[in-house]
């Protein structure tokens, strides 16, 4: 796993790793982190997941983390991602997606669950893609 960020969350991140703290047991992980500009080629998958008024710095960050058989899939407020997204990489590319969390993040930027809600649902937006809606729950 490979995340793209910018260079304050990647400080963080390289001396604290990404913490998920709150109900349940903490986690501590350590993603591959990237910076823009320095992203290796295209990815099979793309998760997006900012605010949405970071959406137009994230696509073009992204831009050579896309290749003609990557696959998108937002995790965002709203809808306007979508049309952003097709419009950058094409309608073939981007699936749809919903997140279910109930989390926050801590001033020392450890990601705190809230509550007990932990779920993705992912698939085709149209017929004509070859996946089927497919749902991930944490227990």
């Amino acid at each position: 796993m490979t995340f793209l960020v910018r260079a304050a969350r990647a400080r963080t991140l390289h001396g604290r790793g990404l913490r998920i703290t709150g109900l349940g047991e903490d986690t501590v992980v350590t993603p591959r982190l990237v910076l823009a500009g320095e992203i290796d080629g295209p990815y099979d998958l793309v998760l997006v997941s900012v605010k949405a008024t970071a959406l137009d710095a994230a696509i073009a960050d992204m831009y050579p983390a896309v290749g003609p058989d990557t696959l998108i899939i937002p995790f965002l407020n709203g809808m306007r991602h979508i049309d952003a997204l097709v419009a950058a990489f094409g309608e073939d590319a981007v699936l749809g997606g919903v997140a279910k969390v109930a989390t926050s993040i801590s001033p020392d930027g450890d990601i705190v669950r809230l509550a007990d809600l932990q779920s993705l649902e992912y698939g085709a937006r149209a017929s004509r893609h070859r996946r089927d809606w497919r749902t991930y729950t944490r227990n």
